[in-house]
């Protein structure tokens, strides 16, 4: 988050069952691909950044943004409280707050089986919560990824804010991502507190899209009378029908062994030896290049590894899904679009 140039790069190597890894060759062949030269403006950046932390102004220019992150999910918690039996939205994070300061380190460590986060059985003092990276829930999910019979999922909020003057880090289907930088306005989080009420008041109140979001609605006249509430219904329904939230999940889960390896798997595509594959023959194929679907933007093959019916069936879903809802549409990295006829199809380049 500071302004700073940045540039690096990993190579992970695994040990091969069959042959060990030759460190003296390996260095060599990374050698040749390094330069010893410097490149001074990331110096450069990098000296201004580190004297950006320097104490004093380093660590209250970080105290601050912790402390705005904090304000902002005690005003949302303070509105929930307020609301009573009605509906709002949730901040991930910790069950108990400070009433007043930053707190201690130690309130934000992800502890074993606890409830708010979900992850089971985690390593002590491994895994901690940044609280300047704040996310919100929409209603339609639990923590154990269980669809409700009513929910507002998260494109339409970020599609609402945006209009609103409001831009969102990342949005996942019922969470959206938003982030106190170094050096933010102080109070800002009232824009943001201030919007979300009012789209539960045109939500509540069913309001047409065509008032609420005009320039939305003058790029996609299918919505024009629609109500907002009518919208979420019509989203939300679709993602419990197929029960997206644990299907995104279970695309994750299965080991995949690679049919063969990356490297091998990108000569075949700089050697155009692939085939352009539709999405309903997918299934068993060897993909030649990364598929990447956001949300939630986690990379869920990629070259050498073969599709599998999960992931042929969350891909068939998000062309259903495209089609019946425009702009709100899930991002694909990887997918081949082609228009015919008015209608828009998905390819991958697959190993020939």
């Amino acid at each position: 988050m500071l302004a700073g140039l940045s540039q690096a790069s990993q190579i992970l190597v695994q040990e091969s069952d069959s042959h060990k890894l030759d460190r003296d060759v390996f260095n060599e062949a990374f050698l040749m691909h390094m330069s010893t030269s410097p490149q001074y403006a990331i110096i450069a950046s990098c000296d201004v950044a580190a004297a950006m932390m320097e104490p004093p102004g380093g660590p209250a220019l970080v105290e601050e943004s912790i402390l705005e992150a904090l304000d902002f999910r005690r005003a949302m918690r303070k509105v929930d409280a307020e609301l009573e039996e009605s509906w709002w939205f949730k901040v991930w994070g910790p069950d108990e707050l400070k009433e007043e300061g930053i707190g201690e380190r130690e309130d934000w460590v992800l502890r074993a089986d606890e409830r708010w986060h979900g992850f089971g059985d985690l390593a002590p003092n491994f895994n901690m919560l940044d609280p300047i990276k704040a996310t919100v829930i929409t209603p339609g999910v639990d923590v154990d990824g269980d669809v409700g019979d009513w929910g507002i999922p998260a494109a339409i909020v970020t599609r609402y804010l945006v209009e609103h003057g409001i831009i969102v880090e990342k949005t996942g289907l019922y969470s959206f991502f938003i982030m106190f930088t170094i050096g933010i306005t102080k109070g800002r989080w009232n824009t943001m507190v201030t919007e979300l009420q009012q789209f539960k008041d045109d939500y509540d109140h069913n309001r047409p899209l065509w008032r609420i979001m005009p320039d939305f609605v003058a790029r996609q006249l299918r919505y024009e009378c629609i109500g907002l509430k009518d919208l979420c219904d019509q989203i939300h329904a679709v993602y419990q029908e197929h029960d997206i939230p644990r299907l995104t999940t279970e695309m994750y889960l299965p080991e995949m062994a690679p049919a063969m390896r990356p490297a091998d798997a990108f000569a075949r595509m700089a050697h155009r030896e692939i085939d352009r594959v539709e999405i309903n023959h997918l299934e068993g194929r060897i993909t030649a290049s990364l598929l990447t679907p956001y949300p939630p933007g986690i990379p869920l093959l990629i070259p050498g590894e073969q599709f599998n019916s999960t992931i042929v069936r969350y891909l068939k879903f998000a062309r259903a899904f495209n089609e019946k809802f425009p702009g709100f549409e899930t991002d694909i990295h990887g997918l081949v679009k082609e228009q015919i006829n008015g209608h828009v199809r998905y390819y991958m380049d697959c190993v020939r």
